[in-house]
């Protein structure tokens, strides 16, 4: 399955620093078409500088966008429910739903939102892209709000479990999204943040050929650099799980079976799951 990337347009952008630390000074790290990635030199952390200023970037997420999500809406839905089972989900489900609702941030078609409704759960998604939001709201019956997490009208401490898949790399203030859910989540909740792994096999083998250094990813994480941030922003880590060996077609089955199980044992996934916590109340 590959990784969606809109074509290159013309689009304002603009000199940033660090978003993880507010350094000023960085190294080239990888150019691709339509990218230019740093390294920070204080804290490391990757990620493209200049970016694209939001007003433009938002408009990469329409028909053809929605096209993508809706062809691979069941695979993505597959690999979100097997990394909640990772997480040991249904253990804690019960006692989070009698709490609060679920949101999922950047609900696409809105598959995994139906899921949880089916699981007794009151629901909530946010989705940027229209023609997505639309169909998981006429399709499918759940709520989406359409627009950004900083747009929508939530109350504070108003979910008890919040998820957000492949959707921080994609955003322009990470910290101030964080910082966001914190404020959204009650005290016990958790959260299940998902995004590729700069620090895995697959991304230092394949370096800028790696399939998620795309120019629609504005960071590209390591372990370390989404550990510092959401620790930062005051969530506590309750589980890190990666996934994903080799990509598909890049070694025999048999090489890329032993290495997605190795991956998922040693850390080294091209993916990675953060299991967080926001703390109780003391």
């Amino acid at each position: 399955m590959y990784t969606y990337s809109s074509a290159p347009k013309v689009e304002k952008s603009a000199p940033i620093v660090c978003p993880l630390c507010g350094a000023e000074k960085n190294r080239p790290f990888w150019q691709i078409p339509g990218a230019r990635f740093v390294r920070c030199t204080e804290c490391s952390h990757v990620y493209q500088n200049p970016q694209p200023v939001f007003e433009d970037l938002k408009h990469r997420y329409q028909e053809e966008y929605f096209q993508y999500e809706l062809e691979n809406e069941a695979n993505f839905f597959n690999l979100m429910r097997l990394g909640l089972e990772d997480i040991h989900f249904t253990q804690w489900e019960s006692s989070l739903r009698e709490r609060g609702s679920f949101l999922d941030i950047g609900c696409a078609t809105g598959m995994l939102l139906a899921y949880m409704q089916e699981r007794r759960w009151k629901v909530q998604g946010v989705e940027i892209c229209e023609a997505s939001a639309q169909y998981g709201i006429s399709k499918r019956g759940v709520p989406i709000f359409i627009g950004t997490l900083e747009e929508a009208p939530f109350q504070k401490e108003s979910f008890s479990f919040v998820h957000a898949s492949h959707l921080i790399e994609h955003l322009t203030d990470p910290v101030g999204f964080l910082v966001q859910v914190h404020a959204l989540l009650q005290p016990g909740g958790h959260f299940v943040l998902v995004t590729p792994n700069r620090s895995g096999f697959q991304a230092r083998l394949l370096r800028r050929r790696w399939r998620s250094c795309i120019p629609d990813h504005l960071h590209l994480f390591s372990k370390e650099s989404l550990r510092l941030l959401v620790q930062k922003s005051g969530f506590r880590i309750l589980r890190i799980q990666t996934w994903g060996g080799i990509a598909k077609g890049l070694a025999p089955r048999w090489i890329k079976g032993l290495l997605d199980r190795a991956a998922k044992k040693y850390g080294f996934g091209d993916v990675m799951l953060f299991h967080l916590e926001k703390a109780e109340r003391s």
